[in-house]
């Protein structure tokens, strides 16, 4: 352990002699403040800190990501160009010892500059209001849509199964399904349209949703309803009327003592566009039971659709804002450990600038992780056996840092959860770091650094 210690102590102050080093950081520690002032966002000042955070935290992962490449890959390829390895390999040090120090010292080296400019973000996000002499009524906003680690729950699928197959027969024995088009093709088509009559509200009726284990973190708060309509015929002024109901609908439905208040709320909303209403957290049950009842009224001569994907959630606070940030950062973290083993695997067998050019790559394509994999599905209709047993595994290695990019938690207040950040880790860090790791010791192990001349 003492030798693995030495050579990280000593990467890490040849990290500090490099220029790279010394210009990112210079440009974070002047770029965040600059960008804390300069962006106005929607004129709000929750958009200002969302867009604040966002660039602030994209950039920060960015330039880490950039210096923990380099540095893994310069640290290893410059004691071999330099024939300082020599030196090394001849004392008590093995080879694991060197690339295993190697990595240990890339990743000090990132953890401290993570936690100096994850701080420099926290502070200036935290006393950015103050700063703004933001309102009472800002304030609240803030605390409730931003400052927070809100959960959120979404109406479970609905099973249209049996039902679609149903209406796919009727319409195959009356010979309504369109020429040429295939039964995959019918079925998927038949499915949406079932699942949308599902979330449709003709005019004079109701449809509730009902929610389990909705756990929110102080009863005294708030919970908040998110929804968005879309409908059959555009009213002339683009509203819908609605009347609300939340709370616990088996009180009235079994006539139950009344223990939990239910709210009601009469609105007029615009179409397509994303709303909230405020709803005290005291309507939950104390079996974490929640119903949310919405009625078509008259007024609107129109049916009400919810979107299948986004028409309604339930959002309440789960955790808090520091919390759900400091997880934000871990996340980041992982993403650098998997960056520092994957250059120590490409310095193991190549040079400096292929090295580079290899990991950029690989750190490219983890950006646009899902437009790879959702094109490698496409490509492979085709292929289907050949490409699933072969190619699929091969790119499901692949880091997917867009699929866990902290700022979408952050900046809508959503819960990043112990649980999610646990995977991450586990499949980032345990599964596809470890592989690269062993494959770099493996690589290096057989290495032939310098051949002996007689």
């Amino acid at each position: 352990m003492r030798s693995i210690w030495a050579v990280a102590t000593n990467t890490i102050r040849q990290a500090l002699r490099m220029k790279v080093a010394l210009i990112f950081t210079i440009l974070l520690l002047v770029l965040l403040p600059v960008m804390a002032l300069s962006m106005p966002g929607d004129g709000t000042v929750k958009g200002r800190l969302q867009t604040f955070v966002s660039y602030g935290l994209s950039l920060t992962s960015l330039l880490l990501c950039l210096l923990t490449i380099v540095v893994s890959i310069y640290t290893l390829t410059n004691d071999i160009k330099q024939k300082q390895i020599f030196t090394v390999l001849t004392k008590p040090v093995r080879r694991f010892q060197l690339l295993l120090g190697k990595l240990l010292g890339v990743i000090l080296l990132d953890v401290v500059l993570l936690v100096i400019f994850s701080a420099i973000i926290y502070t200036i996000t935290i006393y950015t209001p103050k700063l703004l002499n933001a309102g009472e009524e800002e304030l609240i906003s803030l605390d409730n849509e931003f400052f927070t680690a809100r959960a959120s729950l979404t109406p479970p699928k609905i099973d249209v199964t049996q039902e679609v197959l149903e209406t796919y027969n009727k319409l195959k024995e009356t010979n309504q399904l369109l020429p040429g088009s295939s039964k995959a093709d019918d079925i998927y088509v038949l499915t949406l349209r079932k699942e949308l009559e599902k979330r449709a509200v003709p005019v004079g009726r109701e449809l509730i949703w009902q929610f389990q284990n909705v756990k929110p973190l102080d009863p005294n708060q708030s919970l908040f309803i998110r929804f968005k309509y879309d409908v059959s015929v555009s009213p002339a002024d683009l509203n819908i009327y609605s009347r609300w109901v939340i709370g616990d609908d088996r009180q009235i439905k079994y006539g139950t003592e009344m223990k939990t208040p239910i709210y009601t709320f009469d609105r007029k909303d615009f179409i397509r566009t994303f709303h909230e209403i405020e709803v005290p957290a005291d309507a939950v049950a104390e079996d974490d039971y929640l119903a949310v009842g919405f009625f078509n009224p008259p007024l609107n001569n129109t049916v009400v659709i919810f979107p299948p994907d986004d028409g309604l959630e339930v959002l309440y606070k789960a955790d808090s804002f520091t919390a759900n940030f400091i997880k934000a950062a871990l996340l980041i973290l992982l993403r650098l450990i998997f960056l520092a083993c994957l250059g120590i695997l490409a310095a193991s067998f190549l040079s400096f600038p292929v090295a580079i050019l290899f990991c950029l790559m690989i750190f490219l394509t983890g950006t646009i992780s899902g437009f790879v994999l959702e094109s490698f599905d496409v490509m492979s209709k085709g292929l289907t056996g050949f490409y699933y047993y072969t190619i699929r595994p091969i790119v499901q290695l692949l880091p997917q840092f867009d699929k866990f990019n902290p700022t979408k938690f952050l900046v809508p207040a959503r819960l990043l959860s112990w649980l999610l950040l646990a995977k991450v880790a586990g499949l980032m860090v345990c599964v596809k770091a470890i592989v690269l790791l062993l494959l770099a010791l493996l690589i290096f192990t057989y290495r032939e650094v310098a051949k002996v001349i007689i």
